[in-house]
């Protein structure tokens, strides 16, 4: 199973290293898509000099800032792996959750699990009414 993780980035040049370490070390065959959406603090050369000592890390760099959706879109254009995970350079999520994220998929349990800070852990909530639906992974 190959896990492509999206990344888009716009001067995030504090936290890039530590979150592209954190994925990395997940211990998962991961595809890591970094999409640079015009960051003028470094984060592009960052993320040049983390590509080259990373082989399964890719970085596309935005002309322009063109926002974030422009960036999530073209990471997932470009992403091959069986699941695909969104994650925000800012470490607002956790990689070391991957494993529960994917643990439905792979038990053919769920068609998509969508992660959350605001709900309880193992509480499953449906996304467009809020019902409670169930408890569990």
């Amino acid at each position: 199973m190959k896990l492509s993780v999206v990344m888009p980035v716009y001067n995030e040049h504090a936290t890039l290293p530590q979150v592209i370490e954190c994925v990395l070390s997940v211990g998962l065959d991961i595809e890591l898509l970094c999409v640079d959406d015009g960051s003028s603090d470094g984060s592009r050369e960052i993320l040049a000099d983390l590509a080259k000592q990373n082989p399964q890390m890719k970085v596309f760099f935005q002309p322009r800032n063109m926002g974030k959706g422009a960036a999530l879109r073209r990471g997932i254009q470009e992403a091959s792996g069986d699941y695909l995970i969104i994650q925000d350079a800012d470490l607002e999520y956790d990689p070391a959750e991957y494993p529960k994220l994917l643990e439905p998929l792979e038990a053919r349990k769920a068609d998509v699990v969508y992660g959350s800070r605001f709900l309880a852990p193992g509480r499953i909530v449906c996304s467009i009414c809020g019902t409670r639906l169930a408890t569990g992974f």
